[in-house]
């Protein structure tokens, strides 16, 4: 099935209560099933990041329902597209609320996921595996966000260390103007200038001309796919020949297919493991559910989602034959050092699963290089 039908059939039977709302109990769940609550880009500018996410956690819910659900119960992923909207998302947060969920899953974006947490400020809704990286998404004020991904601090000590080890000092950041690159530049700025990195500019996108004026020895290029591949093939097409970098929102896999033999030596930062590396448990089987299905080549937000997924039916299985969102919240942070998949995942104390970066190269042939 193509992919943008997909993701419209489900959004309108999200839309008008259908089969997803069964369970209309105040948690979300009933006898068979459990319902979790997904506000997500479907449409619009982010709509290939949301669209894989929710793609990757349906495949693995697939899997476990049709090998019997979670102690009997089947859940099912209620999807309402946002189009990267933050007053979307909080309509759809409240809509998704009202109908009756166990826990809110896998939202897309930042200011997405802070408009949204005043819905549930105060209660035990839990906020689960968000494609959010902001720091502050890991600290006490957000107590009910449990994510699976490290925060951009991360990301930006992993490419300032592999920086040093080539001798590279003078930096420049490139970023989108859109609230999510924002909070990605704000801690790009203050960890990589903390660890050394002389920042010599930051700038809009699209002034790489003003950029290169400065002489930067590296670049660090922070938008999504389409964004970072404008400005990476301008700073070749301008002669820069100097170290290349993206964060995770940059799309690694994605961004290699845009830019071809063009991203040849482009270094980007990746917080799951590589899509198609079947060292991992869980890469193989979400490549035989992908051939399954019929839907195309994997990427690193489709893996996310199916991680996503498999690791919060893990805690839910854990909660026993009753869950509930208190029952639920002990049980993900039992979730000690636990290996789901070859996955590694340690909720304890922080609520953060993993803090897994990867480095991956593209090529010269435009394939994404360990």
């Amino acid at each position: 099935m193509n992919l943008k039908i997909f993701f419209r059939l489900l959004a309108f039977t999200a839309a008008l209560g259908g089969p997803c709302t069964v369970a209309h109990a105040e948690d979300g769940v009933s006898k068979t099933t459990i319902v979790l609550g997904q506000s997500v880009a479907l449409t619009g500018p982010s709509a290939l990041l949301g669209q894989s996410f929710a793609q990757g956690a349906k495949l693995y819910f697939d899997r476990l329902n049709a090998a019997g659900g979670v102690n009997g119960r089947s859940i099912e992923l209620v999807t309402l597209d946002d189009a990267g909207i933050p007053d979307t998302t909080v309509s759809n947060t409240r809509t998704l609320l009202a109908q009756g969920v166990l826990s809110l899953f896998g939202f897309y974006g930042s200011p997405q996921l802070t408009a949204a947490y005043a819905s549930v400020k105060g209660n035990n809704v839990m906020f689960f595996a968000p494609m959010s990286a902001a720091d502050e998404f890991r600290g006490s004020m957000y107590p009910n966000v449990y994510s699976v991904r490290p925060g951009y601090a991360e990301e930006a000590t992993a490419i300032t260390r592999h920086a040093e080890t080539l001798g590279v000092r003078k930096l420049a950041i490139l970023h989108s103007a859109d609230t999510e690159a924002l909070a990605a530049l704000e801690s790009a700025e203050r960890t990589m200038s903390a660890l050394g990195a002389q920042l010599m500019i930051k700038a809009p996108i699209t002034n790489v001309a003003q950029a290169l004026q400065t002489h930067p020895e590296s670049v660090l290029v922070i938008s999504d796919p389409a964004g970072a591949a404008i400005a990476i093939k301008d700073l070749r097409n301008r002669q820069f020949r100097g170290p290349i970098y993206g964060f995770s929102n940059t799309g690694e896999s994605l961004l290699a297919d845009l830019l071809g033999p063009v991203g040849a030596g482009v270094v980007v930062a990746r917080v799951v493991p590589k899509s198609d590396n079947a060292k991992f448990g869980l890469v193989r089987d979400m490549q035989a559910d992908l051939a399954a299905a019929k839907l195309g080549k994997p990427n690193v937000y489709l893996l996310e989602g199916y991680i996503a997924a498999r690791v919060y039916a893990t805690a839910l299985g854990n909660a026993g034959k009753d869950p509930t969102r208190a029952k639920l919240r002990r049980a993900m942070d039992g979730l000690v050092d636990v290996n789901i998949g070859d996955f590694r995942v340690h909720f304890a104390q922080d609520r953060v699963a993993s803090r897994m970066v990867q480095l991956g190269v593209i090529d010269s042939l435009g394939r994404v290089r360990e």
